[in-house]
C-alpha cells in the first residue's frame, strides 16, 4: 500500500483510508462482525488511516468493539461539533467539543485521537473562535495530537487561510472538482495534510440510475448523479478504462495534492475490490483526467463543492 506524508503532521498515511460513515449508519447491532471484517481486513491489507465522526451512528462504538487492541496500527481520526443525539441540543459550543472528545475516546477504547476535526461548521462560528480554541485545548491536554478541519466552498477556504489547523478534509472527486482550485494550492502552500472524502463521487459515473446508497439520506447522491449525467453527454471519454469505480479512484489520486482518499464501504468484497484498484490498477491515463477537468471547467462554472 502506497503511503504519503500527510502535509506537516508528518503521520505517514495510506493513500487509501477507510472513511466510516457507511458501517455506523448502515450496519446494527446485530450485524458487529460484518463491521468487525471490514475494520480488520482493512488493516490486514495495510489500510492505516480510519475516518470516523461522533455523530456516524455506531461508527466509534464499532471501531472499539472491532480493532481497539490493534491501536498502534492505525491513525485514528474523528470529528466533532454536532451534539449527539443531532437536533437534541446546540450545535458548535465549548461544551460540546470537550463533551464529544471524552466520548469518542470512551466509545474507541482509547486515550488519544491523532486527528480531531471540526465537522464542517461555518465561517461565522469559525470566526467567534470559541470552537478552535476548544480543539486547541483539546490538544494541549493530549486527548489530541492534530487539529484538523472537515468542510467545503467558503467555509474550508476560511479554515485554509486561517492557519488555525494542519489539515484540510474536503470533497474532490470527478464530478465535484472546486477543490483543486480553490483549496488544494493554498492548503499545500501552508503546509496542510489534504484528506479527499467522496473520492469516487457516491459511484455515479457511469451509473443507469441515482444508486442512492444512504439510508439515513436518500438524496445525498441526486446532485452527482446529474452532474455525471451532463459531463458524460459530451460523448466518450478518451483513455477510459472500462470500469466506472477505477476511473473514478484514478482520476483522484491523479492529484498528487492528496495526501490520502477516504472511501466508505459496508461489505468486505467493495473493500477488496477498492484495494485491489489502488494497488494493481493505477495510474489511469493522463490522457481521461485531462478530458475530465475540460467537461468540469466547460460545465461547473456554478456548481459548488457538496458537504
Amino acid at each position: 500500500m502506497e503511503h504519503a506524508r500527510l502535509g506537516r503532521t508528518g503521520l505517514e498515511v495510506s493513500r487509501l483510508g477507510l472513511g466510516l460513515s457507511e458501517t455506523g449508519f448502515n450496519l446494527p447491532r446485530e450485524q458487529t462482525e460484518q463491521a468487525a471484517r471490514v475494520l480488520n481486513d482493512a488493516l490486514d491489507a495495510g489500510i492505516n488511516f480510519l475516518d470516523t465522526a461522533a455523530c456516524y451512528g455506531l461508527s466509534e462504538e464499532q471501531i472499539g468493539a472491532s480493532v481497539a487492541h490493534r491501536r498502534k496500527e492505525f491513525i485514528l481520526a474523528t470529528k466533532c461539533g454536532h451534539f449527539v443525539p443531532r437536533g437534541h441540543g446546540i450545535d458548535w459550543t465549548r461544551d460540546v467539543i470537550l463533551e464529544s472528545i471524552d466520548r469518542s475516546l470512551r466509545r474507541m477504547k482509547t486515550d488519544h485521537v491523532d486527528l480531531l476535526q471540526l465537522h464542517s461548521c461555518s465561517v461565522e462560528v469559525l470566526e467567534k473562535g470559541e470552537v478552535t480554541r476548544a480543539l486547541q485545548d483539546v490538544q494541549q491536554a493530549g486527548k489530541t495530537r492534530f487539529i484538523g478541519y472537515s468542510g467545503d466552498n467558503a467555509n474550508a477556504e476560511w479554515a485554509v487561510k486561517s492557519g488555525l489547523f494542519d489539515t484540510l478534509q474536503t470533497s474532490f472527486n470527478l464530478v465535484d472538482q472546486k477543490a483543486r482550485k480553490t483549496l488544494f494550492p493554498v492548503a499545500k502552500k501552508r503546509g496542510m495534510g489534504v484528506i479527499v472524502k467522496r473520492p469516487i463521487g457516491n459511484a455515479v459515473w457511469g451509473a443507469a440510475a441515482d444508486p442512492r446508497p444512504y439510508q439515513h439520506n436518500p438524496v445525498y447522491t441526486e446532485e452527482y448523479f446529474r452532474r455525471a449525467q451532463l459531463m458524460q453527454k459530451e460523448g466518450p471519454l478518451p483513455a477510459d478504462p472500462g470500469d466506472r469505480i477505477l476511473l473514478a479512484l484514478g482520476f483522484t489520486f491523479a492529484h498528487p495534492e492528496v495526501d490520502v482518499a477516504i472511501v466508505g464501504t459496508q461489505r468486505p468484497e467493495h473493500l477488496r475490490s477498492n484495494i485491489e484498484m489502488v494497488e494493481r490498477r493505477l495510474p489511469i491515463s493522463a490522457l481521461a483526467t485531462r478530458a475530465l477537468h475540460d467537461r468540469y471547467d466547460r460545465l461547473a462554472s456554478e456548481w459548488e463543492q457538496r458537504g
